[in-house]
């Protein structure tokens, strides 16, 4: 699918004109692409679920989640993953099948199990011991019989930036495969009349470009499930590999094509349990990113310019870290386009800053750009994951707007904040 065109001196995407959305919408503006969610959807069926028997895929939500996001995956056929009660309260608002939904999270709340065990989500994928007993006494209350994945941390670890590796075994993320512990994991649950051990779950971090972590991983899990076949004639119906699969950012991202994952997570699956005489069991996949990720661009205006001779130019748009907090928070780094002046060679050094009171509010250091001006627009690339669903009103900006383009239309699927709305929650006691 081709996202990206220059018609005149406009950068279109997704057949939409990213400087009338500006005009038309505001800025900074979420533009997303109805069309390139569901082709991601699509090569997930043929690639992996088409491809191979006994296979699941979820949306990891945590990337973005909407209601209209909802209906998306939904409509594709896709499970959907929740970390949170607010995750979850937005998937039933939307009417999101519960017996597809399966609800992550390292320190989920009382209230939060309860909300999925009475809802009845398909799967609870538990993260720690005493979260064992909290399903069980939940459970017993409702009468009802819970089915959950175990998340372990398999000792791997992704090679991503550090505060986005979760497979390691120093991670606060899932029971440590450690003698003594996952096997009481193990039978405390076998030992309840209210759970249902389906099998195992891990993740090894976010947007990886290697697949040889999952081939180890995937070792280990499946030498696991066979001890416990061994000890305890337990055998194993699920594996949930995680997601994690990269996507292009910038030009110096090494991108894979989704089968480069789901085939290596298959070879070995299907090798190792023929070697151990295991019967093979549902392999779950969990992409959030890689589905969103490349379907969003983020539209800004250009203010200030601030040349500073000999050492660097900023360029100041009306956003920044509270509509994108990831180049702060990890490094991450993105390319970008002004839409335009797409007709323009690209002759200018910038740095990009967003409008924050913080010196690392920077977007993109050291970006080309032809001469740029106050009031051009600057279209951001790849910002459909882990911008709006981790937006802030920091320094007491609004929120964007998210504009759905699809089919050659567009939809406002949430609206911009106002400043009344940041007083909404507010009270001030009587007597102030």
């Amino acid at each position: 699918m081709k996202t990206l065109e220059f018609k005149d001196s406009n950068l279109f995407f997704a057949g939409h004109d990213t400087v009338g959305l500006a005009k038309k919408y505001g800025t900074p503006l979420y533009i997303l692409s109805e069309d390139i969610i569901r082709q991601r959807c699509w090569e997930l069926k043929a690639n992996f679920l088409h491809r191979y028997k006994n296979t699941k895929a979820a949306y990891a939500s945590k990337a973005f989640l909407t209601l209209t996001m909802c209906k998306i995956i939904e409509r594709e056929g896709l499970l959907l993953d929740v970390v949170s009660g607010g995750e979850l309260y937005t998937a039933l608002k939307a009417r999101f099948p519960a017996e597809n939904i399966m609800l992550h999270g390292n320190n989920k709340s009382y209230e939060e199990l309860k909300m999925a065990i009475e809802n009845n989500v398909g799967r609870i994928i538990v993260d720690n011991i005493d979260e064992i007993d909290l399903i069980h006494e939940i459970a017993a209350q409702k009468k009802k019989k819970v089915k959950i994945l175990i998340r372990v941390s398999p000792g791997v670890e992704g090679k991503t930036h550090k505060y986005i590796s979760t497979g390691q075994k120093d991670s606060k993320f899932g029971i440590p495969l450690v003698k003594g512990i996952i096997d009481e994991a193990v039978l405390k649950v076998l030992q309840s009349d209210n759970i249902e051990l389906m099998g195992f779950h891990f993740h090894l971090g976010s947007n990886l470009y290697d697949n040889d972590g999952y081939a180890v991983a995937i070792e280990i899990l499946l030498n696991l499930m066979k001890w416990l076949y061994d000890e305890f004639s337990f055998a194993t119906k699920e594996l949930n590999t995680g997601g994690g699969f990269g996507i292009y950012y910038n030009n110096a991202d090494e991108v894979k094509e989704l089968a480069y994952y789901t085939d290596a997570i298959m070879a070995k699956v299907i090798s190792y349990c023929n070697k151990l005489r295991l019967d093979i069991p549902t392999i779950i996949i969990e992409p959030g990113r890689w589905i969103v990720g490349e379907a969003g661009v983020t539209l800004y205006e250009i203010g200030t310019i601030k040349d500073i001779p000999g050492v660097r130019t900023y360029v100041s748009v009306d956003g920044g870290l509270p509509d994108n907090p990831r180049p702060a928070l990890y490094s991450a780094k993105y390319s970008a386009i002004v839409a335009n002046k797409c007709n323009l060679s690209p002759n200018s050094l910038v740095t990009i800053a967003g409008k924050c009171c913080e010196t690392g509010d920077i977007l993109i250091w050291d970006l080309m750009v032809p001469k740029i001006e106050r009031g051009d627009i600057l279209a951001v690339l790849s910002t459909g994951a882990y911008n709006y669903s981790m937006s802030s009103n920091y320094n007491r900006l609004p929120r964007p707007a998210v504009v759905l383009l699809s089919k050659g239309r567009e939809y406002v699927i949430v609206k911009r904040e106002t400043y009344e709305d940041l007083l909404l929650k507010e009270i001030v006691p009587e007597g102030f």
